[in-house]
């Protein structure tokens, strides 16, 4: 009897309700593993439908569409004689769950309801679905009359069971079960289980990657055996970006890698693995053995099928790799130009328009577009002809081939550097270069006429005319005048993503690119309604002090030296008066505190989810070097008024993507009011008493500190 099997799993591109696209996608991925010689196929979670249906998982219809596409999966040759594990809602006994389906031969063999379900951040699969709550437990599932006519059965076994093959024994956990303290791998492996699998719509976070493969490698480190991890890929019709790391391994190493970011939209991953290194791995680690000898046992579904062949003793087997991990730097290059990628082609425009400041988050927007232009070329290069395809309907020519990623961006990206009197002379050369380097299609424009116009209008109703405070105007006079220039500019492009290539006699519109970094948007540190207004943002969840390693990196990577003097100018917004003909006005003067803090009261208001007061007490110790309590506080109360005063500002925040735990967009992630009492009077108390005490107990050691 032959003991090596080779199966596969796979990173999908797939589309929220895109039933028909979805059906090709895994067709095209089943295809792939059997050529491969694959006798088990793996795909992502929910994948009939697409992860992110949201509510649309309370429609029938969406049930519906889903087992019409498994019907059309069942009817498939393709499907025959390979065990295939599909991801869909079912609805059992009026309760809607997210299952596996796995069929073989136009039989279904079971269907595998989640049992624990992701409700953190992004998440919230309890709005729309029931976790499976009967351990070992199976039932009979009343399959629909399309799905009877092709199976001949009138029920199949639902619920939490595992399958007997002739040759192993293979188990399910679908996503967020592996991150339980408690994951079904565990005791599914004491039972005899050899191969786990693991559907997953898991998404990009920055520096998070390694989290994912440290989890299997552990899994089967301590209990032996085979994992196999499919997960979604790609944008599927919001924020998130799904970032495939499809992965194979077994007792503590890994067999097969996934591309974390890529354009192509099927990618297979196949691994030919010897059971018996399994049984002999097992077989040596006593504490397991007696755990093993003691596991209550799963209902096990029997199938007539082997996943080894008879005659394998020649057929050679994978060999364990070094799983490659990418720096930061090249994770914000590759994500967000991905998802640019997806968002363009689906969005059906054709290109995008960037308002270009001579800043460093506009500069790196403008970047990530070459990145995406970059993986677009090198894409057509090595033969992928859907991104060939998708190039050719966006810039609208049926023979382009794009070669040269500078000549693909001058055809999809306008930039657009909007002057007015307050702008200085730097920044519109620095605008330039950085275009003239990536290659995008340049306009400059000045905005005064408009500004002086707006203005105008109010002074003719009022008879009053507000001056900026370097011309003896008051703060409020100061802030309005600032807020006009920027409004109008958010009204320019979005204009001239309307119209400039009407101008040019070329097709289509373009999305409007935001360039607001998450660090502003949580002090609220932007207008509303200005340029950081726009269609999406692809640096909205990135904070300013990656964003200056990323520029540094394109530097080197893309060899835009252009970035440099941006890199090197302070940051401003230029919107007052200049001194001189220079700058007078910068970020972190206007913000009262540095971008480093910024992150550092992000990170501590949502991931260590803290008030005001537990964020004085933890920034005490950690800042005792260089702040006395007295000043921790005023730089904590100082934030927290802030943040609260312009929290209105997150509710009609741009798209982001998301790369960041610490995010505040107000849609989905991050949920809390936008009318707060500013001033925090109980909370300032608490920590105003908590300095007196510090003060009063030890004033000589507070000395030192400057």
């Amino acid at each position: 009897m032959g003991r090596k099997v080779t199966v596969a799993t796979c990173a999908l591109n797939q589309w929220a309700l895109d039933f028909e696209g979805n059906l090709q996608r895994i067709l095209k991925s089943i295809e792939i593993a059997k050529n491969r010689g694959a006798r088990y196929r793996l795909g992502p979670e929910l994948e009939i439908c697409g992860y992110g249906c949201w509510d649309h998982y309370y429609e029938s219809d969406t049930l519906l569409h889903s087992f019409q596409v498994l019907a059309a999966l069942l009817e498939s040759p393709v499907t025959q004689d390979i065990i295939c594990d599909v991801g869909m809602p079912v609805m059992h006994r009026n309760v809607r769950y997210n299952c596996r389906v796995i069929f073989l031969n136009r039989k279904i063999l079971l269907i595998r309801p989640k049992m624990a379900l992701a409700n953190e951040g992004n998440y919230r699969e309890l709005r729309w679905f029931t976790p499976w709550s009967r351990s070992r437990h199976t039932e009979e599932y009343l399959l629909p009359r399309m799905i009877q006519d092709l199976t001949k059965q009138e029920t199949a076994p639902f619920g939490d069971a595992v399958l007997a093959t002739w040759d192993t024994c293979i188990g399910s956990e679908i996503c967020e079960e592996l991150w339980t303290p408690h994951s079904p791998h565990i005791d599914m492996g004491l039972d005899g289980v050899e191969i786990i699998t693991n559907a997953s719509g898991s998404h990009h976070v920055l520096r998070k990657a390694n989290t994912r493969v440290d989890l299997v490698t552990m899994a089967t480190s301590k209990n032996g055996g085979i994992y196999l991890l499919a997960n979604q890929k790609g944008c599927d019709g919001d924020r998130l970006y799904y970032d495939g790391c499809a992965m194979i391994a077994m007792n503590g190493s890994v067999f097969a890698q996934g591309s974390q970011f890529s354009l192509d939209d099927v990618e297979v991953l196949t691994a030919t693995l010897d059971l018996e290194d399994v049984r002999s791995y097992r077989a040596e680690i006593s504490s397991r053995n007696l755990a093993a000898s003691r596991a209550s046992p799963y209902p096990r579904v029997k199938v007539d099928f082997a996943l080894s062949c008879h005659e394998d003793l020649l057929a050679p087997v994978s060999e364990p790799i070094e799983w490659k991990y990418h720096s930061p730097e090249e994770e914000i290059s590759l994500g967000p130009a991905c998802w640019l990628w997806d968002f363009l082609r689906r969005s059906q425009q054709a290109g995008f328009l960037l308002p270009l400041s001579g800043g460093v988050d506009s500069a790196a927007t403008a970047c990530l577009v070459y990145s995406m232009c970059c993986q677009v070329c090198k894409s057509v290069r090595s033969g992928n002809q859907e991104v060939l395809a998708d190039v050719r309907t966006i810039v609208n020519q049926i023979s382009y081939t794009p070669q040269d990623p500078r000549d693909l961006c001058g055809r999809i990206l306008t930039t657009c550097y909007m002057a007015s009197k307050n702008s200085s002379q730097d920044t519109c050369t620095r605008a330039r270069e950085l275009a003239q380097q990536i290659g995008s299609h340049h306009i400059s424009l000045n905005i005064d006429p408009a500004v002086k116009a707006v203005m105008g209008i109010f002074s003719l109703v009022t008879g009053k005319s507000p001056l900026f405070a370097a011309h003896g105007g008051s703060s409020r006079e100061n802030l309005a005048l600032q807020n006009v220039q920027a409004r109008i500019r958010m009204v320019l492009a979005y204009l001239f993503a309307q119209l400039s290539l009407w101008s040019r006699g070329i097709r289509g519109g373009l999305l409007v690119l935001g360039s607001a970094n998450v660090d502003e948007s949580l002090l609220g540190y932007l207008t509303k309604y200005d340029c950081s207004s726009a269609d999406i943002n692809p640096i909205g969840g990135i904070s300013k002090t990656d964003l200056r390693a990323f520029v540094q990196f394109c530097i080197e990577r893309f060899q835009l030296t252009a970035l440099q003097s941006i890199l090197s100018a302070p940051a401003t917004a230029e919107l007052e008066p200049l001194a001189d003909g220079q700058v007078s006005q910068t970020d972190e003067e206007d913000m009262g505190m540095t971008y480093a803090e910024l992150s550092v009261y992000g990170k501590l208001r949502k991931v260590a989810k803290m008030g005001p007061y537990s964020m004085f007490c933890k920034l005490l110790g950690m800042w005792r070097h260089i702040c006395t309590p007295r000043q921790v506080a005023d730089k904590v109360k100082w934030f927290f008024t802030k943040h609260s005063i312009n929290r209105h500002k997150m509710t009609t925040l741009t798209p982001a993507y998301h790369a960041e735990n610490y995010s505040p967009e107000d849609n989905r992630f991050d949920l809390r009011p936008f009318l707060y009492n500013t001033s925090w009077p109980w909370q300032f108390r608490c920590i105003e008493n908590q300095v007196l005490q510090l003060e009063r107990a030890a004033p000589q050691s507070l000395d030192g500190v400057d």
